[in-house]
């Protein structure tokens, strides 16, 4: 994601949270853009999951969708998959159980393996 957005658009009880992580903003914006994942998309090469909650507040949906945008952009497998009703850290047992078929139907596609009674996915890129 983006961290110097993340700063923006986090909550008010995890606003100052990257301070202590990247540095103080927008005193090290440099830092910020440095460290920001979305700036570093050039450098990836491997297939990415996205898992994201809708209602997540400490890092907004925003985030991934951007993230996903970019890997999509730079042709890198990718899936996003997000979560109604969840925030950061699903906490319904259907969306924990989800997001790990998710991610066994995920290496399979990225792997070329068969995964019987795999949940359905779809794998952008691939």
């Amino acid at each position: 994601g983006d961290l110097t957005a993340l700063a923006g658009d986090t909550h008010k009880f995890e606003s100052r949270y990257l301070d202590g992580l990247v540095g103080q903003y927008p005193e090290e914006e440099n830092l910020y853009k440095e460290r920001s994942p979305i700036e570093s998309v050039d450098t990836l090469s491997c297939p990415i999951l996205l898992l994201q909650g809708v209602e997540d507040k400490v890092v907004p949906p925003n985030q991934a969708e951007m993230m996903y945008n970019a890997l999509l952009k730079k042709g890198i497998p990718t899936c996003l998959k997000l979560y109604e009703g969840e925030q950061h850290g699903f906490r319904k047992a259907e969306n924990i159980q989800d997001a790990i078929d998710s991610e066994l139907a995920f290496y399979g596609k990225v792997f070329g393996m068969d995964i019987p009674e795999a949940v359905e996915l779809k794998v952008d890129n691939i």
